[in-house]
């Protein structure tokens, strides 16, 4: 990627475009199915040429309200989906579901692939179901499906669903990606309402109580009331006010942009009370109930203004993602060309080397590079 010049500062060049990739761009954009289904295809896999695609997507991104649908294994998450898009697309809404699927150890795609989740909208072309792979990543969410989301919304869906893997308190990754974040439950999961405490629980907009009519659906429900309330003030017990919490950035990274409601809004944004609710997910009770309060969040965010810290915060994530997946490449072609990491670690066993050497000799020339265009940056803006 390049640079230009744009009002005397440097701006990074978006990739360029094939002639072939543009016309796709121009047919997604257009409202083919076919190019988008190709789109996701070539993101999913990470293609060459996918990065300018998603670049020039960008720009007509920004309208769908992004939900996202968590919750440990069993608690309903897909038939809920179903219920949802199918509610949606009732009030003439336009849906895209990505369904986030374990990973194949064999070969990095979707291990669930292939079923059918969507009973209630088959041959409804408004709505569009993909089943992505996690690849490893923390959360169940990779980069890939956050562009993903750029292509169902730059295509002019209104309403774009995430649902995650389920891994437990790990899925505060979907905060990133989502501007709504539902956590379900199913009743008598006790000790999954425990968990909640060290992760899932500061990522949720809305708590859903699925299954709600099976047995222990009340005391689940007043657990979940009771730590929502603790949330938003653990000192004053159950008299909480409205909450003001932050979201762990990368670890390495401090506290930069670690909290959801940075910048303009700040205040407005600690005025979202989490709701709590009941649905039964099969037979669609509790589903407009839930819609609704998707939509009292939305609104929140824009009139609030938390969405522009909320975008601010997820395209900070992505650059960062971006950079350590670009550095961590020629790091990588650098132990090959040294002969590949088994090669080097035999040197190191055999004390020809030792590990810091080793790591100082391939990125020294990346650091050189790097602190090379800082002094360029600094003779520029002076």
């Amino acid at each position: 990627m390049g640079e230009t010049e744009r009002d005397g500062a440097t701006t990074p060049r978006a990739p360029e475009l094939s002639d072939g990739d543009a016309a796709l761009v121009e047919d997604l954009l257009a409202g083919n199915h076919r190019a988008l289904a190709r789109v996701i295809t070539r993101i999913e896999n990470r293609s060459p040429g996918h990065r300018g695609i998603v670049a020039a997507l960008h720009e007509h991104t920004g309208d769908a309200d992004v939900i996202g649908i968590t919750g440990a294994p069993g608690a309903g998450k897909s038939t809920l989906v179903d219920k949802l898009a199918a509610a949606y697309r009732d009030r003439g809404d336009t849906v895209g579901v990505v369904a986030v699927d374990p990973s194949s150890p064999y070969t990095g795609g979707a291990v669930l692939g292939d079923r059918i989740r969507m009973g209630s909208n088959v041959g409804d072309m408004d709505v569009f179901f993909r089943s992505m792979s996690a690849r490893g990543q923390l959360g169940g969410l990779s980069m890939a499906t956050a562009d993903a989301v750029k292509a169902l919304d730059a295509f002019g869906k209104d309403v774009v669903v995430i649902e995650t893997v389920g891994a437990g308190q790990n899925e505060v990754d979907v905060v990133r990606t989502a501007d709504t974040v539902a956590v379900l439950v199913q009743p008598g999961s006790g000790d999954d309402v425990q968990t909640l405490k060290a992760g899932i629980l500061e990522i949720g907009d809305v708590f859903v109580v699925n299954k709600a009519d099976m047995d222990g659906a009340e005391r689940t429900l007043a657990e979940l009331e009771e730590m929502v309330h603790r949330r938003e003030s653990p000192t004053k017990g159950l008299d909480g006010g409205h909450h003001g919490f932050e979201v762990p950035d990368h670890p390495d990274d401090g506290e930069e942009d670690g909290s959801r409601g940075d910048g303009e809004g700040d205040d407005e944004a600690a005025e979202w009370t989490p709701e709590v609710l009941r649905t039964v997910a099969n037979t669609g009770e509790g589903v407009a109930e839930l819609i609704e309060t998707f939509d009292a969040h939305a609104t929140h965010l824009r009139e609030s203004g938390a969405i522009e810290s909320t975008k601010r915060r997820r395209y900070a994530e992505e650059i960062r993602t971006l950079v350590r997946s670009d550095v961590g490449a020629l790091a990588t072609a650098a132990i090959e060309r040294r002969g590949g990491i088994d090669a080097l670690a035999d040197a190191v066993r055999r004390r020809e080397t030792d590990p810091y050497s080793v790591a100082a000799e391939i990125v020294d020339p990346i650091e050189e590079c790097v602190e090379s265009d800082a002094e360029r940056v600094d003779r520029d803006e002076t």
